[in-house]
Order: structure tokens, then sequence, then C-alpha cells
């Protein structure tokens, strides 16, 4: 979560950068690279925080540390990836399928965990 955390920043930090670039200071101003710039962060805060809340849940019910360390690396290394791959021009960049898919494969293994757990 702390290094989640450490990229959620440098992705604010970036929008900040790029309004100061662009001398807009709400919305995107019709600015392709800057409606690019604010969704990186909207895009990890639609995600990250619910996977979170199931690796927390999953670890209270008893999940063992490697599958814990497993799904968070792949989880940090997918939301570190992801935002290189969203641009403007071209959706279809290697690493905003890369930072998707590692993304749903954790949400989705989590999910299920949490679902076994809970049947269990």
């Amino acid at each position: 979560a702390a290094l989640l955390t450490g990229v959620a920043i440098v992705l604010a930090q970036l929008v900040g950068q790029a309004r100061l670039a662009s001398g807009v200071a709400l919305g995107d101003g019709g600015q392709p690279a800057l409606r690019v710039a604010m969704r990186r962060p909207a895009n990890f805060t639609e995600h990250v925080p619910s996977v979170l809340i199931l690796l927390g849940i999953i670890e209270l019910n008893g999940a063992s540390a490697s599958l814990l360390h497993s799904l968070g690396a792949v989880l940090l290394v997918s939301r570190i990836v992801h935002p290189f791959g969203l641009h403007h021009e071209d959706m279809r960049r290697k690493a905003r399928l890369v930072g998707a898919l590692g993304t749903l494969l954790v949400s989705v293994v989590a999910a299920d965990v949490a679902g076994w757990q809970a049947l269990a």
C-alpha cells in the first residue's frame, strides 16, 4: 500500500506539471495531453483501492504471505507500467495492456480467494 501510494503521488504530481505547462487550472482545456495526464491517476484511483481492500480482507482471513506478496508485486508493477501505455493518439500500447491485464488478474484472484474464504 505504501509503494502504491508513492505511485499515486507521482501521478498526481505529473498532472500538476501538465497543468502548469498548459496554463489550464480546471478541466483539460480541450488539450488531449492534459486529458491523458488527468486520466492516469483517475484510472489508478478507479482500480487500486478495491484491490487493496481485498488484499487486506484475504490477509485478515489467513492468506499466505507468499500469495499476498505475489499479488501485491503484480499490482505494483502493473500500476507502474499502465500509465506509460495511456496516450491520446494510440490506445493499443503494450504497457496499457500489460498494466490493465495485471491489475485485472490481481483483482480476480483476490476476489476469488476472498469468496472461497467466506465460504470456508
